[in-house]
């Protein structure tokens, strides 16, 4: 808060700025400023190098800059221009930001440079851009309305060598930006409108085509369905309710009924060489409570675990939610422990996969009870071998071939340990200690164990306070509130893609499957919660559940069973306008909360 104060503070009046503004274009939706470099030199070198494996080796240099995309409902008066330029400038290199762009210039004069230019898409706002507006509108800027920024990257050639094709193109793209919530920008951007129609609502023929239609929409949205559950939802449509079901109803089933989201197999009857277990896997992870429950006061139910506390001087503010002086109160505290892993997303993706990993454990400890405390984390990671460069292992075997729509274990390693970090420091959670382990290896009699899929594993501890131990039961009259983030099209079927063998998918429909984290968001919902939990027994919760695998599939019905409830889907906040009913109601859009009032 203090540089932002400071930021403030000084408004439009600075003497470093110069409100020569001749160049802008004061009649475009959208205005541009570019600020040198994007990358750091040590940055610019390790992308080039990785470039000039993967895509050309006759690309000699990479030059970068990012351009702020800002998008105005009004024209600004030159002071306001003057306080934005201001805002956006590097504090210690103001000269850097610029309203022209140096790349533009040189692709202009060379016939051997090429310029990518990569950002988010048209109907996804992102984080930054929220906080950004937030920050203008606190400088009375007042006229912005979206601040998006964008990557652009000079490919400059060896002189004489052939030009860039469109597929080398491509493939410097895809190094460069995600293509889940980005996309390429063929040229300057003048508006962020989008054409985009959302889908209507099908009906699947099973009345017609019987199990058919069903094993063909199956495969096309990677529903998981296997042959029982084929057979079944057959019966079901066409015999017993006796009508088409629609597409969200099928990926409704799909995400609750999943193996990820209900644990049909870890609750299943297990057969060993013909012979039936007593216990069933989940009995015996529960068998040593069931032995000894000592001072569990949660356990094998909930977001997350916890045993007894203690008499606690709580500093809490003397009005939660508001600007308030802290008071010291007596309350007994419990501790929570929680921990969950995020295997499937990291495999594919494992920067997003790991950072909505560690947020939807930090979401699993508020919103155990009726709300409760985060405090610290951990992490750890298990992958395959990682054949570093020039720093073999004496066992990885070089001949090991990896799935492909997999990232490799070493990247993994890497981006994942980075990911669920960075989204920790963002939201204020430290993370305090972890464990990294990595094993490949051919045994003598051939076979081949290694860490394929690996396992990200986030766990933490919270405080609950005791009057807030048990969820409310749903009663008719109460309202169902959903908190947090807007909606957005990302993590479509995670729960059915987290399901499967890796592999078995469309490699297209896993990327879609995993979701993308805001860790600011998380911090703002946080407060909520935390706020009505410092409140005590006045707390307005009821019941409390964190959006994660299946969006509203899942959390809705959670929140309201056994009573049920009517939902107004309109009524759900979406971040972009082009998303169909499909989508508002089963995307994982992180950050989301579902409360029972």
């Amino acid at each position: 808060m203090p540089a932002l104060t400071a930021a403030v503070s000084r408004g439009v009046n600075s003497p470093l700025i110069e409100a020569s503004v001749d160049d802008m274009e004061l009649v475009s939706r959208i205005i541009h400023f570019y600020r040198k470099p994007l990358l750091q030199e040590s940055e610019a070198k390790e992308l080039l190098r990785k470039v000039q494996a993967k895509v050309s080796s006759n690309i000699i240099d990479i030059k970068t800059e990012q351009c702020f995309n800002v998008e105005l409902e009004d024209s600004l008066s030159s002071a306001k221009l003057a306080t934005l330029k201001w805002l956006l400038a590097e504090t210690y290199e103001p000269d850097n930001l610029q309203t022209g762009s140096l790349l533009e210039e040189e692709v202009s004069m060379s016939p051997y440079s090429f310029l990518v230019e990569v950002g988010p898409r048209m109907t996804f706002s992102t984080a930054f851009s929220t906080n950004a507006v937030s920050i203008c509108k606190a400088l009375s800027l007042m006229e912005v309305t979206r601040l998006e920024r964008s990557r652009r990257y000079l490919l400059c050639l060896q002189p004489g060598s052939d030009p860039l094709d469109e597929s080398q193109l491509n493939s410097f793209a895809a190094l460069v930006h995600d293509r889940m919530t980005e996309c390429v920008y063929p040229s300057k951007l003048t508006s962020f409108r989008s054409d985009v129609v959302p889908e209507p609502v099908s009906v699947i023929p099973v009345m017609e085509k019987g199990r058919e239609a069903l094993e063909e929409i199956n495969l096309k949205m990677g529903l998981a369905f296997d042959e029982q559950d084929i057979k079944y939802y057959t019966h079901l449509f066409r015999d017993d309710i006796k009508r088409n079901p629609t597409t969200v109803e099928l990926f409704d089933i799909a995400q609750s009924n999943s193996e990820h989201s209900r644990h049909w197999f870890f609750n299943g009857k297990l057969e060993i060489d013909g012979e039936t277990m007593p216990s069933t896997l989940f009995q015996l992870v529960k068998s040593p409570l069931k032995a000894n429950p000592n001072n569990s006061i949660i356990g094998f139910k909930d977001n997350s675990s916890a045993i007894k506390g203690t008499l606690v001087n709580h500093l809490r503010p003397a009005l939660p939610g508001s600007t308030s002086p802290l008071s010291l109160m007596m309350r007994e505290l419990g501790i929570l422990f929680t921990a969950e892993t995020h295997n499937f997303p990291c495999a594919v993706a494992p920067y997003p996969g790991a950072e909505t990993g560690a947020g939807g454990r930090i979401r699993d400890t508020h919103a155990t009870g009726k709300g409760s405390f985060v405090v610290a984390s951990t992490a750890g990671y298990c992958v395959g071998n990682l054949q570093i460069e020039e720093s073999y292992a004496p066992w990885e075997d070089s001949s090991f071939s990896y799935p492909s729509n997999l990232a490799s274990p070493l990247q993994i390693l890497i981006d994942a340990s980075d990911g669920a970090s960075d989204y920790g420091n963002k939201f204020g959670e430290p993370l305090i200690q972890g464990f990294t382990r990595n094993f490949g290896s051919r045994l003598p009699n051939g076979e081949r164990r290694e860490w394929l899929k690996p396992i990200m594993f986030s766990g933490a501890i919270g405080q609950i306070d005791h009057a807030h131990i048990s969820k409310g039961d749903p009663e008719v009259g109460m309202l169902v509130v959903k908190i947090g983030g807007p909606a957005y099209r990302i993590g479509m079927g995670g729960g059915a893609a987290s399901s499967m063998v890796s592999g078995q998918n469309d490699a297209e429909l896993d990327f879609n499957a995993v979701q993308r984290g805001d860790a600011e968001m998380a911090q703002k919902l946080y407060r909520v919660i935390r706020a009505c939990a410092e409140i005590g027994e006045k707390n307005p919760i009821i019941s409390i559940h964190d959006q994660g695998a299946g969006g509203n599939c899942n959390v809705v019905k959670e929140i309201i069973y056994p009573k049920g409830a009517e939902i107004d889907i309109r009524s759900i906040v979406v971040g972009d306008h082009t998303l169909s009913v499909l989508e508002i109601w089963g995307a994982e859009y992180q950050e989301q909360d579902a409360l029972l009032v």
